[in-house]
């Protein structure tokens, strides 16, 4: 009978024992964290999104309807140094006005910490921000510039800096017959105008005490492609790659542009080229058209190439990480 007893009472303790162990180890294995209702698997709260990268220019497709001579666009990706564009990007046109931008870097670098005249400060201002021919000449002999074909048939001191100091691979002398020496018949590709314009983003071209004056200046281009904005020897020149890109870059910061454009006669054509650049990216467009179609037209094309390479596109849909799988 004793021993019965001393047996119901142990099998009692076992089974309390038990009650009290359970909840106790199931709460350690769960670190005190278990669901309710029932004592079903603990849950994982999904994770919040990960915000997409601001929006910025990268390789992709473009396809513009354009008729006529010669197009060619190239995109710079500063961070990386990748260059990518039209199957036709070395191709070479007339730089124009394009170049205005280079020969005021080219001169203020060699000043280095000199400040220039009052008169020369002020050329260096209209030929970037107006496009003004009769300023950029000035600093373009304040640099070394000369009109003058050379004999072994290379470009001009100031031209050959720039492919020296810029790293360009395609730009040659002008090739057309009494101009050959002047700075806006110089033929450069889109892939160099790239490369120019990371160029005087990165400092080599106007140096330490003059790259974000020459940059500040670059996106205070003013003017529309009007006909009241278009003087003989300047002109408006704030269109093209800004008109294509959205607020959500160019609320980033400052675009930094030196656009190009002249009616050639001699060849029938309109030479139209867009240069823009930022702390990420440098992207040209360039091209030949019938005078008989506006300068509106060529900046609508550079707009377009723009637009086709912001990444991500706008309405672009964003991936949001799935949640983990419950435990």
């Amino acid at each position: 009978m004793r021993s019965r007893v001393t047996m119901v009472f142990a099998v009692v303790a076992v089974l309390l024992g038990g009650v009290l162990l359970v909840p106790t180890a199931y709460a350690r294995l769960s670190n005190g964290d278990s669901s309710g209702g029932g004592g079903g698997a603990a849950s994982v709260a999904a994770p919040s999104p990960t915000p997409p990268p601001p929006p910025t220019l990268a390789a992709g497709p473009v396809s513009v309807s354009f008729k006529g001579e010669f197009f060619s666009w190239a995109l710079l990706e500063r961070e990386t140094g990748k260059i990518s564009g039209s199957p036709n990007m070395t191709a070479t046109s007339s730089t124009e006005s394009m170049i205005k931008a280079w020969i005021v870097a080219d001169y203020l670098r060699q000043l280095g910490d000199k400040e220039p005249t009052e008169a020369l400060k002020k050329a260096s201002v209209l030929a970037i921000r107006d496009s003004n021919d009769a300023a950029a000449n000035k600093v373009y002999a304040a640099a070394g510039g000369s009109y003058k074909t050379p004999a072994n048939g290379q470009p001009g001191p100031v031209i050959q800096r720039a492919i020296k100091i810029c790293g360009l691979t395609d730009t040659k002398r002008g090739n057309v017959p009494k101009y050959e020496g002047w700075w806006s018949f110089t033929r450069m590709s889109p892939r160099d105008a790239a490369r120019l314009g990371d160029c005087i983003a990165s400092g080599k071209a106007a140096g330490p005490k003059w790259t974000e004056w020459v940059l500040s200046e670059m996106s205070k281009v003013r003017g529309t492609t009007a006909n009241k904005d278009q003087k003989a020897d300047s002109g408006g020149g704030r269109w093209g790659i800004i008109d294509g890109l959205p607020k959500s870059i160019t609320a980033q910061g400052p675009v930094s542009m030196k656009n190009g454009w002249t009616r050639l006669y001699y060849d029938g054509n309109w030479h139209v080229n867009c240069l823009a650049v930022t702390d990420k990216w440098s992207l040209a467009v360039m091209m030949r058209y019938p005078i008989r179609s506006s300068l509106d037209y060529g900046a609508q094309a550079c707009a377009s190439v723009a637009t086709q390479l912001v990444t991500p596109q706008p309405g672009a849909a964003l991936k949001v990480p799935q949640p983990a799988e419950a435990l």
